[in-house]
């Protein structure tokens, strides 16, 4: 009987979080191999929209041992953002095997069995870093069948050229609505609704010509609530009073939903002006779909050309590790970094919450955490 190969680590997506994870665990002397589904790096980037870009600055943005070229932008745009992430794999010649789906993860005596539509690879640990942001989500809102009107998803938004003459519903004041907004206030549109249900925490890209987020390292390290504090001071004293104007109060302090509710502070770039000028309206929350238009909470119907359903993502893990106990009702790892799930050595996630410092250089964070605990683990 041929003995069953255990591989050293299997990570399981070549994002951000997986490339950074992998380089870690390179440099600790273990021999990561990456599974990607895609047949290139940073396919999910090629498939956004155009107009995307980083919310936070290239100085932050940044994987190991390598920048972006002189030149980028301080907020590197969609192609930049794929060009630097084929760089570094080009770069460190990490060992990536392409076009592999992982379908489960399971226990399989003293190591993980993973099964893919490839075949089961075994592994003494497992790095899941295939996103939070992998599967667009819209609610089932009541009416929605009937609905003969265009909705998509704010993944999907296209250019904003797209929407010139029409009027536009964006759902949801978080970062995805408000990336949608700054982008539409600068096409020649109908009305613009923002209909939000809840009060976001909202930050400018830049005050005068600083990029707010370069101090998010010095914000990330203080306690929660007083990171919460700074965050709430920031806004009002840039915005000001902005409930004068229709959003709600923020449900919670800006730091403290991110590891509450996981979420994301909004970047704002024109639309909170466009806000206070007139130009977006705020309306309630949407309570249900007619066959010719949006009723929102309070009663009223709005007849957008276009809604754009700013509604977040799920990371799609169900069927990947569901059985394990491992997610919340909604799909979200329950443990992150390098927090090992209780009763499950050897597996980690990583990539999956948002955070102060941003998507990168958390991923560099979180990669150098779980390296660290592996190689801890395996000296006892």
């Amino acid at each position: 009987m041929t003995a069953t190969k255990i591989e050293d680590v299997i990570v399981i997506g070549s994002g951000a979080a997986g490339l950074a994870a992998a380089h870690a665990l390179a440099r600790a002397g273990l021999s990561p191999v990456i599974l990607e589904q895609e047949d290139r790096i940073g396919e999910p980037w090629r498939r956004r929209h155009k107009n995307l870009r980083l919310n936070t600055h290239r100085d932050l943005s940044h994987l190991p041992g390598i920048r972006f070229p002189r030149g980028t932008p301080a907020f590197p745009s969609r192609v930049e953002v794929i060009d630097h992430l084929t760089a570094f794999n080009e770069q460190q010649k990490l060992a990536i095997e392409f076009g592999i789906s992982v379908e489960e993860i399971f226990r399989d005596g003293d190591a993980w069995a993973v099964k893919t539509d490839k075949g089961v690879r075994h592994a003494r640990d497992v790095v899941v870093a295939t996103g939070r942001d992998r599967k667009p989500f819209i609610p089932s809102w009541q009416g929605l069948a009937d609905y003969g009107g265009r909705l998509i998803h704010s993944a999907d938004f296209g250019e904003a050229s797209d929407y010139t003459g029409k009027s536009v519903l964006v759902i949801g004041a978080g970062n995805s609505g408000f990336d949608a907004l700054n982008h539409l206030i600068r096409a020649e549109t109908g009305p613009l609704w923002l209909s939000a249900r809840s009060g976001p925490t909202v930050l400018p890209k830049r005050i005068a010509s600083v990029a707010v987020h370069k101090v998010s390292p010095l914000t990330a390290a203080l306690p929660v609530k007083l990171a919460d504090m700074v965050i709430a001071a920031t806004q009002r004293l840039v915005f000001g009073d902005m409930t004068k104007y229709g959003l709600p109060k923020a449900a919670g302090g800006g730091a403290s939903r991110l590891g509450s509710d996981y979420t994301a502070i909004a970047a704002d770039d024109g639309a909170m002006a466009a806000i206070k000028k007139g130009r977006i309206t705020i309306v309630p929350g949407v309570r249900e779909f007619a066959a010719d238009g949006v009723v929102l909470a309070d009663g009223r119907t709005i007849h957008p050309d276009v809604v754009i359903a700013a509604t977040g993502y799920r990371t799609g893990l169900d069927d990947m590790v569901g059985k394990l106990g491992v997610l919340d009702r909604n799909g979200t790892p329950l443990f992150n970094g390098p927090q090992a799930a209780p009763g499950w050595p050897g597996l980690w996630f990583t990539g999956m919450r948002p955070s102060l410092r941003g998507c990168f250089r958390n991923a560099v964070v979180q990669g150098e955490g779980i390296a660290k605990v592996v190689v801890k683990a395996r000296q006892h």
